[in-house]
């Protein structure tokens, strides 16, 4: 099982090389972590934006602009439409945003007519993201901390199955994902206690094969053994979880910003749910994030 973000990159060095598009690259951090991507041998990269912006980034950093195929589009709107034109036409095998926000990101990815959903009726998109926090023991796979503000139960059960997912491609053969909610205890007062023990009781019916799901789960008896045991919870997964399912948008944001910015965790960070993996960080993260993300979605393509 793969317990360092810096595995995930020798891991995805094994696999056959993906071809990545990157929207709008006018920036030094996109530029540098695709770079470093390409001579790792993790892709094959195009970058859509201003060849003169990205030509001149390049020089001052030192990277050779010759590894990529550079595609002309200043305006960042069209040149997120044009990332998603040549996935479309099968010139990449994963998206990554550049410069451009991530509004504009969404748009081009949810654009009905020219993107990149798979068109069928409960089409969604989640965030995850990877997290290699210093204080736990392994990697943390979460969601959803970006997209989906309050998601309800067939939402957390798509959710659940994409966590399963990225764990399972990060080498772990049972994922143990835990249902978060803000105590163990089963309240029917409150709906995330009560979704996540549906969750859990899916789990322990074997409806969900290849996975232990528990729930309702507070954050510290997920996490941590010693408070579960205070707490006499008997769980497998309680105090050693793989995988963490958020009730919404406003605990799974805090929770990544809380790790990032105070525990000064390393991450990794992609949509799931459209035809293909597409990158998603901050215009701010560090080229290091970017390459990680890189990384974990060359993971996740077909």
């Amino acid at each position: 099982m793969i317990t360092k973000l810096d595995d995930l990159l020798e891991l995805v060095k094994s696999k056959e090389k993906k071809n990545l598009v990157a929207a709008y690259a006018n920036d030094s951090h996109t530029i540098g972590a695709v770079s470093a991507a390409v001579d790792k041998g993790i892709v094959n990269a195009t970058l859509v934006g201003d060849i003169e912006t990205i030509k001149k980034i390049c020089a001052e950093e030192g990277i050779n602009p010759d590894k990529f195929e550079l595609v002309q589009e200043a305006n960042d709107n069209k040149a997120g439409a044009l990332a998603v034109k040549l996935i479309n036409e099968g010139k990449g095998d994963f998206l990554m945003k550049g410069l451009l926000s991530t509004d504009k990101y969404m748009r081009a990815i949810l654009n009905k007519e020219s993107g990149l959903m798979p068109g069928k009726k409960n089409d969604m998109l989640t965030h995850m993201a990877v997290m290699e926090v210093p204080a736990y023991h392994k990697l943390l796979v979460c969601s959803d901390m970006a997209i989906i503000p309050a998601p309800d139960f067939k939402q957390k059960t798509a959710i659940m199955n994409f966590l399963i997912q990225v764990s399972k491609s990060l080498q772990n053969p049972k994922p143990k994902v835990a249902v978060l909610a803000a105590t163990e205890q089963v309240s029917i007062g409150m709906p995330a206690c009560a979704e996540a023990a549906w969750l859990g009781m899916q789990s322990l019916r074997g409806q969900i094969p290849g996975a232990v799901v528990d729930g309702p789960l507070s954050l510290d008896c997920a996490i941590d053994k010693e408070s579960a045991q205070t707490k006499k919870l008997t769980s497998e997964v309680a105090g050693d979880a793989d995988c963490l399912l958020f009730p919404n948008i406003e605990s799974g944001n805090i929770f990544y910003k809380a790790c990032t910015k105070f525990a000064h965790a390393e991450l990794a960070c992609m949509v799931m749910g459209a035809r293909v993996p597409c990158v998603l960080t901050s215009r701010g993260d560090s080229a290091k994030t970017k390459l990680y993300s890189i990384a974990l979605a060359a993971l996740q393509c077909k």
